[in-house]
């Protein structure tokens, strides 16, 4: 099995001959295995993009982030939070479990997730494990049970009487009543999801402890019916007070088993094995939007991430129906007033000495201006990931939108920090900008 890691646009080598397994590179059949899976993958037509790039004797990585997996091989590929720092994968792989935990309210142990990320050699490694490791916790705490509906010919009456089955099917059998009666089980939708990945993550755990932690649970859910992954009761499962701490494991299992993370070439699911997949851009996203939650959190403010979806044009004529939808990535809301649109970009700008407008793209701009007018906001802000080459403090420059009174802001956020930090940092931008908002 050869497992190579490599960062967002990043290359891995290709060796020239079929036969050679050198230990830095993957065979040309590899490499195309590797390229299948990644073309055929859901994030690929969705994104309208490369996952990898080929160019013969290297497979280019692109944007995404995660893990690729084929027959024999598998490519592990991290983000690039900065060009001019290098960091151990370990310690970049620990950020983009950080990420995922904040962005998909996975609610991992970040000292459980440092200490995987140090002795585990690839993401998918380190995500089995965690679930393993929860829901062996769970389970042994106890199974979340709940009333079933039941029928069964029965000698005596248990519950209430089936009387069509009854005077049909049991006419000549007056020894037995048809019954409908509800039992206390544990075969729920819950727990039958969370066997099937464990069945199914059985197959790709490689370390002795993560193996063995997964047969004690196949050995505990014994008493939970074996459900195919293409049939599982995703819309049969609701998280309530009665069941609330499983909502961490029931979005875990949901990332390790829906098809929509994963490739679907041949659905040789034991073959193949799980392709995990990530868009830095929606993850990025979603992470930001989950730190300013919790930045404005017991302020009068509130944050709404893809919200809005105000339409920029009414077609002429009778009917004026609208077009071209927007969905900025974060309103910011006071009193139901928009005091604030945030668009995150996970995009290297830089800090040229001549160039005034940082590298931010004339599109982005005008995006903003939109934003800006359309929905009456009077501050519109573009949000990058932080690198040295802009300086040792986040970018923070201010702009004033010509024939109006809106400010457009320039920023970036350093994401080598821990969330705590982040937040601080989204706390003085809100605030001061929801300042010179206030007094438009």
């Amino acid at each position: 099995m050869t497992h190579l890691t490599v960062r967002e646009w990043g290359a891995v080598y290709v060796s020239t001959e079929s036969s050679i397994n050198a230990p830095h590179a993957f065979t040309r059949p590899q490499a195309n295995a590797l390229l299948t899976a990644a073309r055929e993958h859901p994030l690929a037509n969705q994104h309208g993009t490369n996952i990898l790039i080929d160019r013969h004797n290297k497979i280019i990585a692109g944007q995404m982030v995660g893990v690729i997996a084929a027959p024999g091989c598998s490519l592990e590929i991290l983000p690039k939070f900065d060009d001019e720092t290098i960091e151990p994968d370990a310690t970049i792989r620990n950020r983009l479990i950080r990420m995922l935990d904040v962005a998909l309210g996975l609610k991992l142990g970040n000292g459980q997730a440092a200490t995987m990320a140090r002795q585990a050699e690839s993401l998918l490694e380190i995500l089995i494990r965690l679930f393993a490791d929860i829901l062996l916790s769970e389970v042994h705490r106890g199974l979340p049970r709940a009333y079933l509906a039941q029928e069964d010919d029965l000698p005596s009456l248990r519950g209430r009487l089936n009387i069509k089955r009854q005077f049909t099917t049991l006419a000549v059998r007056p020894d037995r009543l048809a019954c409908r009666y509800d039992v206390l089980s544990a075969d729920t939708s819950l727990l039958r999801i969370m066997k099937a990945c464990v069945v199914l993550l059985h197959h790709y755990a490689r370390a002795a402890d993560t193996l063995r932690r997964l047969n004690e649970l196949r050995i505990l859910l014994t008493g939970v019916s074996d459900v195919p992954l293409s049939h599982l009761p995703w819309s049969q499962v609701r998280i309530d007070r009665t069941n609330h701490r499983w909502e961490a494991l029931y979005n875990l299992a949901r990332l390790l088993l829906r098809r929509d993370w994963q490739a679907t070439h041949h659905d040789k699911r034991a073959q193949n094995g799980i392709t995990l997949l990530f868009p830095m851009n929606d993850l990025f996203e979603a992470y930001i939007a989950a730190l300013a939650k919790r930045a404005v959190r017991g302020t009068e403010w509130t944050v709404r991430a893809q919200a809005g979806r105000l339409y920029c044009l009414i077609e002429d004529g009778l009917e004026g129906k609208p077009r071209f939808q927007t969905r900025p990535d974060l309103l910011i809301e006071r009193d139901h007033q928009t005091i604030m649109i945030i668009d995150t970009k996970w995009k290297r700008i830089g800090r040229h000495p001549e160039d005034a407008r940082h590298g931010v793209s004339q599109a982005d701009v005008y995006q903003m201006m939109a934003y800006a007018r359309l929905y009456h906001c009077p501050q519109v802000m573009l949000l990058y990931p932080h690198h040295t080459g802009l300086g040792a403090q986040p970018l923070n420059a201010g702009y004033r939108i010509r024939e109006g009174e809106e400010q457009l802001q320039v920023a970036s956020v350093n994401m080598l920090l821990d969330e705590d930090e982040i937040v601080g940092q989204l706390i003085h931008l809100i605030g001061i900008n929801t300042q010179i908002g206030s007094g438009l």
